[in-house]
């Protein structure tokens, strides 16, 4: 991904690489402060969440595989949905009667390279160069300990998705090597994912005299197309201070659910969190290969574990700020080390 290529550790200085990680923070920091010191909105009020998430290896210190996703999405306020869409989300037996409606919209590309971008014929043994490049439409619902969503994905794998110009653009500008073996991705492939995840709350304390509090959310869910089908299940703990009421920041998918909307407790608060979640996988498109002519593949792993610790941040009542670090299992086989990424995800109410 463009990102990912742009801070390629192998071929970029690295002080070019903490300055432009620097002045991303920096970006990413004073985006929350503006937004923060706007005045805090009634969940009556709220109209919704704008979301913007950025997942990249580089924060690791590792460039290969899974190597950047970008997501960009809108949740509605609670109940401000189409009505079509609030009778849909009533009629859903998996979800809570009388919770709150949100719909979510989103659209994001992620890239996947072998391990060795140098190589204009990569390995059969490593993982394919690969795009995806997706639109979503969601359906969430809050109840008063659980947090239900549906989700269905859409898009483009291989030269539609872009990717391959994304990271050579991105390349080029900086004076960066091109990467050489774009010309064996997979091929052209609609796709589609339709996703479903269920989070309850199992554990939840009472705030101490000095704002502190935790709480337990485990989660299972399943994911069913032709890019990705799998079920998955976990549990995320939270431990801060003004805790505020949410799932944890997004991610993008595949990953542990989270929630695109927060209710602050107050003008200031954190909280530290720790997750983990096993997927059995039954179809990885960005391994299997494509799904209707012949492309390259790598034999997966039928289970693959997610180890996920990280930090949010709200500011005022309008902005959170997180950022999570992710340890992932071997994916393929022959694959040579586990890998690990970074995301750094902004959430601002209106």
């Amino acid at each position: 991904m463009a990102l990912s290529s742009l801070l390629s550790v192998g071929s970029y200085p690295v002080v070019k690489i903490r300055s432009a990680v620097r002045w991303g923070a920096a970006a990413f920091l004073f985006s929350a402060i503006v937004a923060g010191a706007g005045p805090a909105l009634a969940d009556e009020d709220e109209q919704g969440v704008f979301n913007l998430v950025v997942e990249n290896d580089l924060f690791l210190g590792s460039d290969q595989h899974y190597t950047n996703g970008f997501q960009a999405s809108w949740t509605s306020g609670p109940n401000r949905v189409p009505v079509w869409m609030l009778d849909a989300a009533r009629l859903l037996p998996l979800f809570p009667p009388g919770g709150t409606v949100r719909a979510n919209f989103a659209v994001g590309q992620s890239m996947y390279t072998p391990a060795d971008i140098s190589l204009r014929d990569p390995p059969l043994t490593d993982r394919p160069y690969a795009g995806w490049l997706y639109a979503s439409l969601g359906l969430v619902a809050k109840g008063e300990d659980s947090l239900d969503q549906l989700q269905l994905q859409v898009g483009m794998v291989g030269p539609a998705s872009f990717a391959e110009q994304a990271q050579k653009t991105v390349h080029k500008i900086i004076g960066s090597q091109e990467p050489m073996g774009w010309n064996y991705q997979l091929k052209n492939e609609p796709g589609v994912v339709l996703t479903y995840q269920h989070s309850w709350r199992t554990l939840s304390s009472s705030a101490s005299p000095f704002g502190f509090k935790f709480d337990l959310t485990p989660h299972a869910g399943a994911a069913l197309g032709n890019v990705f089908t799998y079920a998955n299940a976990g549990a995320t703990l939270r431990f801060g201070w003004n805790l505020p009421d949410d799932y944890g920041p997004p991610r993008v998918q595949p990953s542990l659910p989270a929630s695109g909307f927060f209710e602050s407790q107050s003008n200031f608060g954190w909280y530290l969190f720790a997750g983990v979640e096993g997927r059995a996988v039954a179809r990885n498109i960005f391994l299997d290969g494509n799904t209707f002519v012949d492309s390259r593949s790598v034999s997966k792993e039928p289970l693959v574990a997610d180890l996920q610790v990280g930090i949010a941040v709200t500011l005022g009542h309008s902005t959170r700020l997180a950022y999570t670090q992710v340890f992932r299992t071997r994916e393929f086989s022959g694959q040579r080390d586990a890998d690990k990424f970074g995301a750094i995800s902004l959430s601002m109410r209106f």
